[in-house]
């Protein structure tokens, strides 16, 4: 693989002192002016996912924006075990490690809030909530997703029915307080925090049971949350925070479900378009972006949707990338003496149905389907499991094992044909990782080319997530 390390350096020669979260503000301010840029964000924990967006940034000599959700990353490790400075660290040595630069990566916060904590009563949930919003900001994250849109344990009100906003503001503007607070800790070398508001998003891991078409965010609605939301920050004494809320989160009307991807309309989104030329000064942030086609991703960003949040989309290809290489090490090692196979696909499953919590609340109809769910689902609920110890040994001993054997690329282009095209032509090595990291290139290509990336070229295949 080549570094990416020259080509980050020359763009960070010409970006001079400007920080990642200033340029960030920059993209967003010429998005406002028409000029069609927009940033894509990495909602995922995993390495190799990361070790990608590293690649594409660099082709693109751009920023990275990296997030990670409240039930991913907290205080008390979250589904991935690691705190918000552990994942800090993690992204850190992977970018030494791939030769990207660290002072052009943007880490961002997602769904920070009492979600996590929902179960309890509100005051212990928006005391954790605020802990672990004071730990992401002193472990360095600057782009911070304020949603308390979730109702607590003792709230009057159905947990599956929204919070009244002026509720929803007060805590968000509760928690922009504590992120303040922690950044002052920092001087003099605090940070400038960025802030995403709005509630209208799917939870945290996505929506539970069959996904159906969302309607788009009305302009009445939205003018209703941004006039509450900064009335409870000027209360607070927060005006400097509001004037740095840089994005609104509404609804597109896109969406997913286990087998099917609800299109972005651009008609129907048109008020939204219309209203932030004209009352907001902001830009939008757009979640559930994945398995768009690329076109439809480009109108979004056109669209003022200059924030596109992508992460079971890069998961799943991870996933479809493994899964094609364990095909691939059957068929080229089984049998040889002193050899033992990964059984990747048959480990991840075990792991899914010994612990079902992770997809149970998702999956849907008799064991046929789970079965396939746990495989095949848009939703990558699998993607919770590759941590657990089980399923990384089996990954480690696959990863191993083609390694040391390489496969002949005739048989490689059985199950990766177009890794197997660039292998041939000498653009990526024969190696497991190379062979990874390129698959989920497809996926991010597709993004580079929606946010309008000056050096983002897109391969001459067909989208496989085409309308």
């Amino acid at each position: 693989m080549v570094s990416p390390r020259n080509k980050t350096q020359r763009k960070g020669r010409r970006a001079g002192a400007r920080s990642a979260a200033e340029q960030l503000r920059g993209i967003l301010a010429d998005n406002r002016r028409g000029k069609g840029r927009g940033i894509y964000s990495l909602c995922s924990a995993n390495r190799f996912v990361i070790e990608s967006g590293m690649v594409q940034a660099a082709r693109d000599e751009n920023i990275l924006l990296v997030e990670s959700t409240s039930n991913q990353v907290n205080q008390f490790g979250g589904y991935t075990g690691q705190t918000p400075l552990q994942f800090v660290n993690f992204v850190q040595r992977v970018a030494a490690e791939m030769g990207f630069p660290q002072r052009r990566i943007v880490l961002g916060g997602d769904h920070l809030g009492p979600h996590v904590w929902r179960k309890e009563p509100a005051a212990s949930a928006m005391e954790k909530a605020r802990e672990m919003v004071r730990e992401y900001v002193l472990a360095g994250f600057t782009k911070i997703h304020l949603d308390t849109s979730m109702a607590c344990a003792d709230d009057k009100t159905d947990q599956q029915r929204a919070l009244p906003e002026e509720i929803i503001s007060a805590r968000a503007a509760d928690l922009c307080a504590a992120a303040e607070e922690a950044n002052r800790e920092l001087a003099p070398r605090a940070n400038t925090l960025l802030y995403v508001v709005g509630t209208e998003v799917p939870i945290p891991g996505g929506e539970e049971g069959d996904s159906k078409a969302p309607e788009v965010t009305g302009t009445k609605d939205l003018a209703q949350t941004l006039e509450i939301t900064k009335k409870a920050f000027l209360a607070r004494g927060l005006k400097p925070a509001w004037n740095r809320v840089i994005a609104a989160v509404v609804q597109p009307g896109v969406e997913f479900g286990d087998a099917t991807v609800y299109p972005y309309d651009a008609r129907k989104a048109r008020p939204l378009s219309r209203f932030l030329n004209r009352a907001w000064n902001g830009v939008y942030e757009a979640h559930s972006t994945d398995y768009q086609s690329r076109e439809a991703l480009r109108q979004m960003v056109l669209d003022h949707f200059a924030i596109l949040k992508v992460g079971p989309q890069l998961t799943f290809a991870f996933r479809e990338a493994v899964f094609a290489l364990a095909a691939t090490e059957r068929e080229w090692l089984s049998g040889t003496a002193g050899v033992s196979l990964s059984d990747l696909p048959e480990t991840l499953d075990r792991a899914m149905r010994s612990d079902p919590s992770h997809w149970k609340s998702y999956y849907h109809g008799d064991a046929r389907d789970l079965r396939l769910a746990r495989k095949y689902s848009y939703s990558d609920r699998a993607r919770y499991y590759w941590p657990q110890a089980a399923v990384s040994a089996s990954l480690e001993l696959l990863l191993r094992n083609l390694s040391a054997s390489p496969a002949p690329v005739s048989l490689l282009s059985q199950f990766l044909p177009r890794q197997a095209d660039a292998v041939r032509a000498g653009k990526i090595e024969n190696q497991p990782a190379a062979l990874i990291r390129d698959y989920i290139l497809e996926v991010l290509e597709q993004y580079a080319y929606a946010c309008g990336c000056a050096n983002a070229t897109l391969r001459g295949v067909a989208n496989r997530y085409a309308e």
